[in-house]
């Protein structure tokens, strides 16, 4: 059986280390320079060739950690690596997964291209913003969801009273999965944005009243469509405490006005 070899992006590091302790191998070595212009370097400090590889890092944020992992795929490729798995936490650009308007790019799409230029075998990710991105890649995609952890988690409690909630129209889908699993009502709030993080407008479809809300969602930026979709729902008679689970937090911090109504509104966070 070929050798499997775990490597880390600068990224992703702490995540790395945890699957290396409990896969019971050690991380590869691995060296990134950067050079004074920001122009990176990658070396691969063993050998590679005729192993499994997995790099494991978020593409998130700056272009430079898209960049990081082509590097690192491309090292593994020419250092004769048997097969290339590239573990995603994060897919970065996830959410520009269709042309919306007129001249934007389809951003998701091009990363995908990018990934599979490298030469990836294979992609392994997290609860992708929206499922229809594994469909730009023409090569294998292990799309892992994080209802495999949260609804045990939520099994443990008294959910009698609970409704579930969408805080928009996208995210449906993922709000209904929780929603069928532990028979409970869903509500969605439709959001109406004018740019492309900003929320106008929610409007509640469904019955909230006397209702203890779980918001279902994947991604925090700055956190306005969650007030809006909170305030919505208590408006229409949801109890203030309202509960929160998602995938991830984007730039959430109690410096930014908004998180006034998120300390109000929000009782609890689950990530």
């Amino acid at each position: 059986m070929p050798e499997v070899k775990l490597f880390s992006s600068s990224t992703s590091r702490t995540l790395a280390e945890k699957i290396s302790d409990y896969y019971g191998y050690p991380l590869g070595d691995i060296s990134l320079r950067t050079f004074s212009d920001g122009e990176m370097q990658v070396e691969i400090n063993e050998s590679v060739r005729g192993s499994y590889v997995f790099f494991i890092g978020s593409t998130f944020g700056s272009s430079d950690n898209i960049m990081e992992m082509l590097l690192m795929i491309d090292s593994a490729k020419r250092a004769s690596a048997g097969y290339i798995t590239a573990v995603v936490p994060y897919f970065g650009y996830a959410r520009q997964d269709r042309k919306d308007k007129p001249r934007v790019p389809i951003s998701a799409k091009l990363v995908a291209n990018l990934f599979q230029a490298s030469g990836v075998n294979r992609i392994m990710t997290m609860d992708l913003h929206a499922e229809q991105i594994q469909g730009f890649f023409d090569i294998p995609v292990d799309h892992l969801k994080s209802e495999a952890i949260f609804m045990p988690f939520l099994a443990q409690m008294d959910l009698s009273n609970v409704t579930f909630a969408s805080p928009d129209v996208g995210g449906v889908k993922r709000a209904r999965s929780y929603a069928k699993y532990f028979q409970r009502d869903l509500v969605i709030c439709d959001k109406e944005r004018r740019i492309a993080n900003e929320v106008a407008g929610i409007t509640v479809i469904g019955d909230v009243k006397e209702a203890d809300i779980i918001l279902i969602d994947d991604i925090i930026d700055t956190a306005g469509t969650l007030c809006k979709a909170a305030d919505a729902l208590i408006e229409k008679g949801a109890f203030p405490a309202l509960n929160y689970l998602h995938a991830l937090f984007a730039t959430l911090t109690n410096t930014n006005p908004l998180q006034h109504c998120l300390w109000r509104r929000i009782r609890s966070f689950v990530s």
